[in-house]
């Protein structure tokens, strides 16, 4: 994982339907773009895509959408860590909003936990269902991301991907949009508590992604203003000509501020 490039993940959920479409969204993903030097891109489909979109390009990079705890056993329906690694797969989303509610904080840290020790880079999401004028989801988050990373060593957080997602901002109960001022806050505080869990020369190497109802009007914003490191794309990621746009925005970050600005 380069520690200066932007990464733009793509979650494709439960979708498409077929192998077919899938091949036809991936290849038009990676027609998009030639080569990529300041932007990695991670494509998430359902798994039983994962083996045959392996040979489809080299450009992306594949991830699932969760993975299991325990290596092997007695688990119907569930996929481990370590069968993913046999497929070449490196990356894993955990405790996703819309997986979340199926498990304890104990047992995302186990997920996270057994993807690092397969070799598998966990992406952690962490959020809070509403914002409260108490500021009460300020914790909220803070003991998610406490909870998550319990037992996870300073050499092994290098390894972990954090994507912020406020769930109030997501779907169609969604109360509004959330802004990269709002992310900025809550970036802000994960990596305070990671600075005091681990250190700060630890939380440098952390990548801080923003995914809430990402697409092409927004995601400058939260790279450029939020500071993102990167974005979690739902819908769109679906879309290659979207989704494409959307990494051809990370890719040109820069030159898009403009020569003036730093």
């Amino acid at each position: 994982m380069a520690i200066n490039k932007k990464i733009i993940v793509g979650n494709w959920k439960m979708n498409p339907v077929s192998l077919k479409e899938a091949e036809k969204i991936f290849s038009g993903i990676a027609k998009g773009f030639a080569v990529l030097k300041k932007t990695q891109v991670i494509i998430c489909p359902p798994a039983l895509f994962l083996e045959k979109l392996k040979k489809v390009s080299t450009k992306i990079s594949l991830g699932s959408q969760d993975a299991f705890w325990e290596e092997s056993g007695a688990f119907t329906g569930e996929i481990s860590a370590s069968m993913l690694d046999t497929l070449g797969v490196r990356y894993t989303i955990v405790g996703h909003s819309e997986q979340r509610h199926k498990y304890t904080d104990e047992e995302i840290n186990r997920k996270v936990r057994g993807c690092l020790a397969s070799g598998i880079i966990p992406i952690l999401c962490v959020g809070e269902t509403e914002r409260d004028a108490d500021h009460k989801y300020l914790n909220f988050v803070k003991q998610q991301v406490e909870s998550a990373l319990d037992k996870v060593s300073k050499n092994s957080l290098a390894k972990v991907i954090i994507a912020y997602e406020p769930i109030w901002a997501i779907g169609k109960t969604a109360v509004r949009e959330a802004t990269s001022a709002e992310f900025l806050e809550m970036s802000l505080l994960i990596k305070k508590v990671l600075n005091d869990k681990f250190g700060k020369s630890a939380t440098d190497t952390v990548k801080i992604l923003y995914g809430g109802s990402v697409n092409t009007k927004n995601a400058l914003d939260f790279l450029e203003n939020g500071k993102a490191d990167g974005l979690l794309v739902g819908r769109e990621s679906l879309n290659p000509a979207k989704f494409t746009e959307i990494i051809k925005t990370s890719e040109n970050l820069n030159s898009l501020k403009g020569p003036n600005k730093k």
